[in-house]
């Protein structure tokens, strides 16, 4: 049982990244699959497709090469279930230097950091990505 879904989920993103792997597998949920369509849209990943039965659902995930490099370089995770970290929208900041992006969870949905701030809308930052 994994006590921490998204450390898991960008755990097994960064994993595959490391040792130059096309694709990461990770169980479904309608959290994560909005988080892969942010990492979508950023250009982390190249597809996220849901796959599986109704007992075993998975998430697979290709990941994004810049050439034979990932375009993902590293992932931190912000707000853990021991220590929330919650951020009004004036207070989110660019991820090194703007290389990178912080992904907020909303209450308009999840976001990243510099949508959220011109959307004007706090929340969760549940981690950052570059």
């Amino acid at each position: 049982m994994v006590t921490d879904p998204i450390a898991d989920m960008i755990t097994r993103l960064r994993n595959a990244a490391q040792a130059h792997l096309p694709t990461a597998v990770v169980e479904y949920s309608n959290f994560k699959m909005a988080v892969a369509q942010v990492l979508l849209e950023l250009g982390f990943i190249t597809t996220a497709t849901k796959k599986g039965k109704k007992i075993k659902k998975l998430i697979e995930m290709t990941l994004a090469m810049n050439g034979r490099q990932p375009k993902l370089l590293g992932v931190t995770r912000v707000s853990k279930p021991s220590r929330r970290v919650y951020q009004a929208a004036r207070d989110l900041r660019p991820v090194r230097q703007g290389y990178g992006e912080l992904i907020v969870s909303t209450p308009r949905g999840i976001m990243t950091g510099s949508v959220a701030r011109r959307a004007k809308v706090g929340g969760e930052v549940l981690f950052k990505i570059w």
